[in-house]
């Protein structure tokens, strides 16, 4: 297998290991130091992501995945992949379930050491989300001005957050704000250099 093919297979697999709870999976994906930025976690991967959830997220309700081909750029045993990724999960939201989908774009820098590739930090950016009731008609009771206070490119994933007695901020790394995605490619650029 080629690096470019070990690299994707690797950035898939912490994919599918994070939506089916596999939390030993999920954990061998990162190096021991590997770190992860989302929006509800930052810090090393294997102490503040694997086998943790936002508060809005119920193991008992569904989370599907579903991911593109990474675009991998590599120079020698350092690379950085970006992987765009649409996720749906289903929430409770005062009584009711809905369902917010969100699209993000994943940028991890790996690394190969002694022969294997791992993810040494892996960044989330986020793009847009919608959100819609599991039982179409159903009236979710969406506090408008609430929606409108919070920014478009995570919006419903920090409402429902709210809602759930959860935090989230509004600097965030998002494509409404440039500014916060710009520094996310330097670092890769510079990690591969």
């Amino acid at each position: 297998m080629s690096d470019i093919e070990a690299i994707s297979q690797l950035v898939l697999w912490e994919r599918q290991a994070r939506g089916r709870g596999l939390n030993d999976e999920l954990a061998n994906c990162y190096w021991e130091d590997g770190t992860v930025t989302t929006s509800w976690s930052t810090g090393n991967a294997r102490a503040t992501f694997v086998g943790q959830r936002p508060v809005d997220y119920a193991t008992s309700l569904p989370l599907v995945g579903r991911y593109a081909a990474p675009i991998v750029h590599l120079n020698g045993n350092r690379a950085y992949a970006e992987l765009p990724s649409t996720t749906k999960h289903w929430v409770n939201l005062d009584g009711e379930i809905a369902i917010v989908e969100s699209f993000m774009r994943l940028i991890y820098c790996v690394e190969k050491r002694n022969g294997e590739w791992k993810i040494s930090d892996m960044t989330a950016i986020d793009e847009a989300d919608t959100i819609a009731p599991e039982i179409p008609g159903t009236d979710l009771h969406i506090d408008a001005k609430l929606a409108r206070s919070l920014r478009s490119s995570y919006r419903y994933l920090a409402y429902t957050r709210i809602k759930a007695g959860g935090k989230i901020g509004q600097d965030g790394i998002g494509i409404d704000r440039p500014e916060t995605v710009k520094p996310v490619y330097d670092r890769a650029e510079n990690w591969i250099k």
